[in-house]
């Protein structure tokens, strides 16, 4: 697909593109050049506050996993095994 650019380096990405990745207005796209080409690529956005504390609940968990606090499986199987078990 042939895209043109405008004024203010704007370019009008193609509705079959757009429909097919789901985009609506506001979404992020993250623009980038390799080897001499314009990439763009969707991108979710989240708060700082909302990424800290996944971080924090992450930390937590590896900290019981380590301590043998909290059980660590080796396959979904073996997660399954262990609630049946109970």
């Amino acid at each position: 697909m042939l895209a043109e650019m405008r004024q203010k380096a704007q370019v009008t990405i193609p509705k079959e593109i757009v429909a097919k990745l789901g985009l609506s207005e506001g979404d992020k796209l993250e623009v980038f050049e390799r080897d001499g080409t314009i990439c763009m690529m969707p991108v979710a956005v989240y708060p700082k506050k909302y990424l800290d504390e996944l971080r924090r609940e992450i930390d937590e968990a590896r900290a019981k996993i380590a301590s043998g606090e909290q059980p660590a499986f080796d396959s979904v199987d073996a997660l399954f095994a262990k609630l049946e078990e109970n």
